[in-house]
């Protein structure tokens, strides 16, 4: 373990009390993160399939536009649906346990008091903390979702998350069709480059979340992404071959 260097926030109770105390967002990098690189993935896949076939540019450009808006829009509306199935049902586990604790407050009460006793506490404290969390119902519910459900309050907006999916995906998902859209010479390879370096950004930017360094997370990323790209020149010039 890293012991070395400067904490990442400060330790007065002051700053301890600001930090708590602040609205807990939630976080949508995993969702540009998703849709970043799905886009550049899908539509340098499509582009480079074509070239592998040796088909026209007018084919490269119809079929990539199609699929930024296709795809990206199928890619946002199931990350809508996937992150509101999230929250509908977190708020069914939350009518489960306010009416489990309006219908049976000392089962609930002796549930709390097990979590409680399996963290360590035991004798007078752990019936303080059980009397602390059970007085305030929003407590004890969150308690309970927290530990017997395993989810948290914190979550995603469904709108949010589909329409973060869908903006990185038109964005990152436009640059390998852009030499094709400016009808530039040599656009396959110009492609290739721009569509690498989109790669190494997005793994490169998503390290900020992470504890690899900047440079692993972006090789990291830019393999995938080879990979995917590579797969789909293969299969776009073996069939370019046998379809004649």
């Amino acid at each position: 373990m890293d012991t070395s260097g400067t904490p990442e926030h400060g330790h007065s109770h002051e700053e301890i009390r600001d930090r708590l105390a602040a609205d807990k967002r939630p976080n949508y990098v995993r969702d540009w993160v998703y849709g970043g690189i799905d886009g550049a993935i899908t539509t340098f896949a499509i582009v480079a399939g074509v070239a592998g076939a040796a088909l026209s540019a007018k084919i490269i450009v119809i079929l990539g536009v199609a699929n930024l808006l296709a795809d990206g829009f199928s890619m946002a509306a199931s990350n809508f649906s996937g992150t509101k199935t999230e929250l509908d049902d977190l708020r069914r586990l939350r009518e489960i346990e306010v009416r489990h604790i309006r219908l049976a407050p000392d089962g609930e009460r002796e549930e709390v008091r097990q979590i409680l006793q399996s963290k360590g506490l035991s004798g007078k404290s752990l019936n303080d903390a059980v009397a602390a969390i059970t007085a305030d119902e929003e407590v004890w519910l969150d308690t309970m979702l927290r530990e017997e459900y395993g989810v948290s309050q914190i979550m995603r907006k469904p709108w949010l998350s589909g329409l973060s999916t869908f903006l990185a995906f038109l964005l990152c998902g436009s640059i390998p069709l852009l030499p094709y859209l400016l009808s530039a010479e040599n656009a396959f390879s110009i492609s290739i480059a721009m569509t690498l370096i989109v790669f190494f950004a997005i793994g490169s930017a998503k390290s900020r979340w992470a504890l690899a360094s900047w440079w692993a997370s972006g090789i990291e990323t830019l393999v995938i992404g080879v990979a995917a790209a590579g797969l789909a020149y293969a299969i776009g010039y073996l069939l370019g071959g046998i379809i004649e």
